[in-house]
């Protein structure tokens, strides 16, 4: 698909969310993954699925809407990898063990993954069972997010899709 087509399926899924008022923060949603009225709901349903349950290690990315996910895959007693925002400053891995349950909710923040986390390259981090992503839009047909970034699931470490 065309780039000017992607920014175009953006652009309208933004300014739908703000009219229809189902932007969260933080605001505007335009330019960024947007977090939604909902997102909460969406990481419960996740931590339902068979394959969650399965996974020993998630990767979820630090965009707002996943922040819950993050919580809950601690949680759950799933290590976290979470990417910093725009990776500028790598990869940062979240074991439950090694952090209060308490402080559960505040690891799962950026500021709080910087605190409870630590930093991992790549090459140290233990395979991932499953990756949990945002999109502005994604493919109704097959799910396929519409991204500037596609991750390689046909590689010899990629697991199933949920």
């Amino acid at each position: 698909m065309a780039k000017e087509a992607k920014q175009a399926i953006r652009e309208r899924i933004w300014r739908l969310m703000e009219e229809r008022g189902v932007a969260a923060f933080p605001r505007p949603v335009y330019g960024r993954i947007p977090n939604f009225k909902g997102a909460e709901r969406a990481c419960q349903n996740l931590a339902h699925l068979d394959i969650f349950a399965k996974a020993a290690v998630v990767k979820i990315n630090p965009d707002a809407p996943q922040r819950p996910c993050r919580e809950a895959a601690m949680h759950a007693g799933k290590k976290v990898v979470m990417p910093t925002p725009r990776i500028r400053e790598g990869l940062l891995l979240l074991d439950p063990a090694q952090i209060p349950k308490a402080a559960y909710r505040e690891a799962s923040t950026i500021a709080g993954a910087f605190k409870w986390g630590r930093p991992v390259k790549p090459w140290d981090l233990p395979p991932v069972d499953l990756v949990v992503i945002g999109s502005v839009a994604v493919n109704p047909r097959d799910g396929r997010r519409l991204g500037t970034f596609a991750y390689n699931l046909a590689g010899p470490r990629s697991g199933p899709i949920a």
